[in-house]
């Protein structure tokens, strides 16, 4: 590494200099977490850049989905995978939805409608997280929907969901009545 030489300078041009330096090295040592350098990178970013899983693009067909990344949140995440054109999901919809259920804690996949028709359900009859993470959604898009216990089926559980599981929907917009 070069080395730099500041006796040559003498007076305010060495004193601003050695402050500058100073600064600079301070400031690119900080951490958000205290200092420690133990900080969780995932709990720094907006949940909007966080990267939860990699779920593929490919519009009409049955997602790819990767592993969840990092540990589960713990609100309700929306991101749109697919921006659809159709009409909206409005929160007295009834839906017509191809989904893919994949439980966070083993990234295994729970149920699937895209091995049969697509489901169809009044949107006000299903679990809290889908009512709170598909108004907004119209026909044609896809949208990852990461759903908190609370949210979902809670400390009891339901069928092939665990006792409180933090779930991850990938969601397809087929039709909205």
């Amino acid at each position: 590494m070069a080395s730099l030489r500041l006796s040559g300078l003498t007076g305010n041009k060495r004193l601003i200099i050695t402050v500058v330096l100073s600064t600079t090295l301070l400031l690119t040592s900080c951490t958000l977490d205290g200092g420690t350098g133990s900080g969780n990178k995932e709990q720094s970013m907006a949940s909007s850049e966080r990267e939860y899983l990699a779920v593929s693009d490919n519009a009409g067909a049955e997602p790819t989905i990767g592993q969840p990344v990092g540990s589960a949140p713990t609100t309700l995440v929306k991101k749109d995978i697919l921006i659809g054109s159709g009409a909206e999901v409005l929160p007295t919809s009834t839906l017509t939805v191809h989904y893919v259920l994949i439980s966070w804690k083993t990234g295994k996949v729970l149920q699937t409608s895209w091995i049969g028709q697509p489901a169809i359900f009044p949107l006000s009859g299903v679990i809290k997280g889908w009512q709170e993470g598909m108004p907004g959604m119209k026909i044609g898009g896809r949208r990852l929907l990461i759903i908190p216990p609370e949210l979902a089926y809670g400390p009891s559980g339901s069928g092939p969901i665990g006792p409180n599981e933090t779930l991850a929907f990938v969601v397809d917009v087929v039709n909205v009545n």
